[in-house]
């Protein structure tokens, strides 16, 4: 054991204190020694790898490819991705899958390849098998996208389940994205990135963690093409990575590797194929439709994680009023919890908490409460209770309740992936709503306990239903937040089916885009953690998950008023905007006037995009496309911008350049192929070129495509087209999805086209009788700008 760790357990200030690191100790020796007892001894193994074909099985889509040592399922799905299982391993059961899998495509065969191999030839892609199991997806022209070489087990000779690993190689000229939320990508370098959620507090030794979402999706941009990879396994393992080198060596390129080691489970495999726009569609219609939040949503939060009560709520509420901050909900963490106990309320510094939410309501503000997965140990407490007497807990290999620590001292965890536990989880949720909570954030979800050495998490000997399947948490530990999150989405939906619910996860898995968005919380202190935020939210957003967000503003206490502002600005062009302040401290009327001009700013301009952030809201509910984007979006042939990681596309109509550094007043800007507006000077760019603008501390840069047609809220309050005149000779066009409330009609989407005439922009709504004109007002920006 690190005794700075049981050091660190034990520092705090008083006798419960004292008591809670008594405890991290205590639970920590408990986990050593359920795992020595519960998991399956590690004898020796045996390597195999598949051997040659002896014969083959045609099939819908594909068929069954049967080696000397293993079988390989192979189908191209009607959605258009191509999926392919070692030893025989089908689709389902995946918590990654929405529903039911995809079926085949009738019109895709398996034909004899040359030397003896096999290949399914699709639409969008050809795939083959080589005679000992060698995999390689190609274009539809015949150029490679990459090679999965054959893969390896290592099977115990005893009981025990099989690690396997899976040698992939791409393009020279590919980079990796992906992989979850990582702090240091979006672009993911030469390295080995772990696969398994761990909370906050102790970084993973491998991929830069800690990260509180991962999972094996990687998508791969590379000159032939792009695709999107899903090795569907949630157990424990890790991804190295290694780019490639044109002309190395002798001349030669060296092809990019990737190389996947799991600690079990089923090695199968979804491969989509094309634009970034149609890969991520494709997932989406496999792993699930990324959940619409209501609209209040895409405002301004701010948490309180202090213990402060209602006269702190009402002040900090009645503050955003004075100083003109447009406010939209207001999270409370587990301060407000009497004794920190899940779904209760402290009633002395909270005695009239639905008051409160009835108040809020009515000037546009919701409450939102923190929600974690533990339920203290305190028999005669009515959620122990309930929970013991429906055995909702997670038991260990020996069948004793599996006991961790969390806020309130010594807890249990409920077993998410059993559907009935996850039915009652799910109604405890109706306490909330009568709260007047109208949003539920999720933390500790991966699952978290506080332990004073080893892994802060439960034994992973300890068995969980798996749905039906049965296992342990070698197993369930990456599901284990997507599967609470479903728990809470659903049981919200019940009870209050009119509005969209809002539940956001701190962990999650692919797939978690169907219940919730995804909060990163604090990603790193200092200028270092403004970058990865950044990061985090790119690099989610192209695994599915197009609502997230970090904490901004001075929720670690960070009092450098620059810093405090490039957060605020960043944060105010993501999906999620929330910033957080703890007690006594971090509102932005505390650090002066000028600081106080510049937020409010930044809050004002997200106000004013809101009916932008509704549409691409809708869109990717629809579409599966992220907000944020990597530069490369729309032109993954432009190299240059597959490096670049200091800015983003919001949509297709913006490119926000953020600050990240300290001392910044002018930066580089690298502009994708188009005519681009900085949209405080008006100036026009042609690009691609890089730039160099001005970014004083009270702004960052922030570029129009030209053409693009931006919905924004006028200074009336209603909508308004922003519309950016195309260059000479060019058209553009755009996109609106009025929001009709926080129900669940489906608004139309209304699509307008852009043009010169003479001297005039022309703006013309697109609809099912043809071209006519907006009834939208219209302010037309950019006309008769000379490109720079």
């Amino acid at each position: 054991m690190d005794g700075r760790d049981l050091v660190r357990s034990m520092r705090s200030v008083g006798p419960a204190g004292a008591a809670q690191g008594l405890r991290t100790v205590r639970a920590a020796w408990r986990r050593r020694r359920a795992d020595a007892g519960g998991l399956p001894p590690r004898g020796p193994v045996r390597a195999r790898v598949p051997g040659t074909v002896r014969e083959v099985e045609p099939g819908p889509g594909g068929g069954l490819v049967r080696f000397g040592r293993s079988d390989l399922r192979i189908f191209v799905a009607v959605n258009g991705a191509v999926f392919w299982g070692w030893d025989g391993a089908a689709p389902e059961p995946s918590y990654a899958l929405a529903g039911r899998c995809p079926d085949p495509d009738p019109r895709a065969a398996l034909e004899p390849d040359k030397d003896g191999g096999w290949r399914v030839v699709a639409e969008r892609m050809t795939v083959v098998v080589s005679r000992h199991g060698a995999v390689e997806v190609l274009t539809p022209g015949g150029v490679s996208l990459r090679r999965d070489l054959p893969p390896r087990w290592w099977e115990p000779v005893g009981d025990g389940t099989a690690r396997w690993s899976q040698r992939s190689e791409v393009a020279a000229d590919a980079r990796f994205f992906g992989l979850g939320g990582r702090a240091t990508g979006p672009r993911l370098r030469d390295g080995v990135y772990r696969l398994w959620n761990t909370g906050p507090g102790r970084a993973s030794r491998r991929g830069g963690g800690p990260a509180s979402v991962t999972m094996p999706a990687q998508m791969v941009v590379a000159d032939a093409g792009t695709h999107l990879v899903f090795h569907d396994s949630s157990w424990d393992g890790a991804v190295t990575l290694r780019e490639g080198e044109e002309g190395a060596g002798s001349g030669h390129d060296r092809a990019g590797t990737s190389e996947l080691r799991m600690d079990g489970g089923p090695l199968r495999c979804w491969v989509m194929v094309g634009t970034p726009a149609r890969v991520l569609f494709a997932w989406a219609s496999l792993t699930g439709a990324p959940v619409l939040p209501p609209a209040w949503a895409l405002g301004h939060h701010h948490a309180r994680w202090g213990d402060g009560g209602e006269e702190e709520v009402r002040t900090v509420v009645g503050g955003h009023r004075e100083h003109r901050l447009p406010l939209d909900a207001v999270h409370l963490g587990a301060g407000h919890l009497d004794s920190l106990r899940e779904f209760t309320v402290d009633e002395e510094r909270f005695p009239k908490l639905p008051v409160l939410a009835d108040e809020l309501r009515r000037e546009g503000i919701r409450l939102v409460s923190v929600v974690g997965p533990a339920v203290a140990v305190m028999p005669g407490t009515p959620v122990h209770d309930d929970g013991v007497g429906r055995d909702a807990f997670v038991r260990g290999a020996a069948g004793e309740v599996v006991r961790g620590v969390s806020w309130s001292g010594d807890a249990v965890f409920p077993d998410f992936t059993r559907a009935d536990v996850r039915a009652w989880w799910g109604s405890l949720y109706a306490e909330r709503l009568a709260r007047g909570f109208t949003g539920f954030w999720h933390t500790l979800d991966e699952p978290t306990s506080f332990l004073a050495f080893g892994e802060r998490t439960l034994p992973r000997s300890a068995g969980h239903a798996l749905d039906g399947r049965g296992g342990d948490h070698r197993e369930a530990h990456n599901v284990y937040g997507l599967c609470m999150a479903r728990a809470a989405y659903e049981g919200v939906r019940t009870r209050e089916p009119g509005e969209r619910p809002f539940v956001l996860a701190r962990s999650g898995w692919a797939g978690v885009q169907r219940y919730a968005g995804v909060w990163s919380g604090e990603s790193g202190a200092g200028w270092p953690g403004l970058r990865a935020s950044l990061a985090l939210v790119l690099g989610l957003g192209l695994c599915g998950i197009p609502y997230s967000g970090p904490d901004a503003g001075g929720c670690d206490g960070v009092r450098s008023p620059e810093l405090y502002l490039r957060r605020l600005q960043l944060g105010a062009y993501l999906p999620l905007f929330r910033t957080c302040a703890g007690t006594g401290g971090g509102e932005p009327w505390e650090l002066g006037a000028e600081v106080l001009g510049h937020a409010r700013a930044a809050l004002v301009e997200r106000r004013r995009l809101f009916p932008y952030f509704m549409t691409l809201a809708h869109l990717a509910r629809r579409t599966g496309a992220p907000y944020v984007r990597p530069l490369w979006w729309s032109a993954p042939e432009e190299r240059l911008l597959r490096d670049c990681e200091d800015a983003f596309l919001l949509g297709d109509c913006l490119l926000v350049a953020p600050v990240l550094g300290p001392g910044v007043d002018r930066r580089a800007v690298r502009l994708p192929p188009g005519r681009w507006y900085d949209t405080a000077t008006g100036r026009a760019y042609e690009g691609p070129a890089r730039v160099v603008v001005d970014a004083p501390l009270g702004r960052i840069p922030v570029f129009a495509r030209g053409g693009a047609v931006v919905p924004v809220r006028g200074q009336d309050g209603g909508t308004e087209l922003e519309v950016w005149a195309p260059a000479r000779g060019r058209t553009g066009g755009g996109l609106f999805v009025p929001d009709v409330g926080d129900g669940w009609e489906e608004p139309e989407i209304e699509r307008f086209t852009v043009r010169r005439s003479g001297a005039r922009i022309v703006v013309e709504r697109e609809g099912g009788d043809g071209v006519g004109e907006t009834s939208w007002p219209v302010r037309v920006r950019g006309l008769g700008s000379e490109a720079g």
